[in-house]
Parts: structure tokens; sequence; C-alpha cells
């Protein structure tokens, strides 16, 4: 019983914090708005990723609300970095029903180029400007 309630509580803590990541070949779904006809349009956010870099991922993505989030490794999307000219990792797009709204692109030093609050705001802006 026991182990039991080990391996479910393990797998209950994996899953809150399972990440869902996009590539090529689901990328072009994912960004597209996913609410109806009477809903707001969806703010998607994508942040590119790189394996070598991930110790300057965007660390807060919990934390966001009222937005979907997603992955992309940039070693396993060759497609999209290109067609979103992603030079460096991470760089964060915020997209709403598909549209680039805003984009935030490391520099040279390959640190975070958003702070939660800075990207808050952008949504917030994004969600008041959708409204109308």
């Amino acid at each position: 019983m026991k182990t039991l309630l080990t391996t479910i509580f393990i797998l209950l803590t994996l899953q809150s914090y399972s990440q869902e990541w996009v590539d090529d070949k689901t990328f072009n779904d994912a960004i597209s708005s996913h609410s109806g006809f009477d809903a707001h349009d969806e703010i998607i956010i994508v942040e590119f990723y790189a394996e070598f870099n991930k110790d300057n991922a965007f660390k807060d993505r919990e934390k966001l609300e009222g937005v979907t989030y997603y992955m992309c490794d940039i070693a396993d999307s060759p497609k999209i970095k290109k067609q979103y000219r992603v030079r460096m990792a991470p760089t964060l797009i915020v997209f709403l029903d598909g549209a680039v709204i805003k984009q935030y692109k490391a520099g040279l030093d390959l640190e975070c180029p958003v702070t939660l609050p800075e990207l808050r705001a952008s949504i917030a802006e994004v969600q008041k400007e959708s409204q109308y």
C-alpha cells in the first residue's frame, strides 16, 4: 500500500509540473486560437528553448494566468526557428489568434529577455486590446 501511494504521489507531482512542448509538426496547431466564436481570443506564449542554456529559461511560467504556455526546443524545430528568426534562446513570442503580438529575444549574454512583471504587463495589454 505504501508503495502504491508513493507511486501515485510521484505521478501526480510529475503531471503537475509537466510542460507542453511543440515542434515543427505541432507548432501551427498550437498557436492557432483554441477559443470559440463567442469567447475572447486565447493568448499563447511560446518559449524557444535550448538545452545548453536551460539555466536561463523563463522560470516563472507557472505563475502566468490566462495564457497557454508552450516550450519549443530549437534543436528539434529548425523550420519554426527559421520562420520566426530565432537566433538566441531563450526567446519568448506572444501570439494572439496565430499572430505575433510581442517578441522577447535574448541577447548575446543568452539571459532571459523578460521578467515576470514585464510579461504580465504585455499580457494585460493584449487582453485589454482584444476586448474591443
